[in-house]
């Protein structure tokens, strides 16, 4: 029997997370795409804490694409780091592929200073 998307998605996302963990150093970069928004966030496992939030919703970003607004997110999420006092980052693409507009959030957040 074939995986529906959801399912596929949630198969993957927990292969990365197996791997994949935040500490106060080096947070997780979690990426959540919906079909119309895009949202990121640092995350701390140990402790269980949000660094920072950053999502297309926000007031302050204005994108007319959709990839704009993964850009303009990518911006103020390595923004927000650099404030909290990270550098690095360990991404987290969430189940997604690694292209599009996941993949435009994090060359956005790489240029913008965050290393990962």
């Amino acid at each position: 029997m074939a995986l529906s998307k959801l399912q596929r998605r949630a198969r993957i996302k927990n292969r990365i997370r197996k791997i994949v963990s935040g500490t106060a150093n080096k947070p997780r970069l979690s990426v959540y795409r919906s079909n119309k928004e895009i949202y990121a966030q640092l995350v701390d496992d140990i402790n269980g804490v949000t660094l920072a939030s950053v999502s297309s919703r926000s007031k302050e970003i204005k994108a007319s694409t959709k990839a704009e607004a993964s850009a303009a997110v990518g911006k103020a999420i390595a923004e927000k780091a650099t404030k909290v006092g990270v550098e690095t980052v360990a991404f987290d693409r969430n189940g997604y592929l690694y292209h599009g507009r996941v993949k435009v959030l994090a060359d956005a957040a790489r240029e913008a200073g965050l290393k990962f």
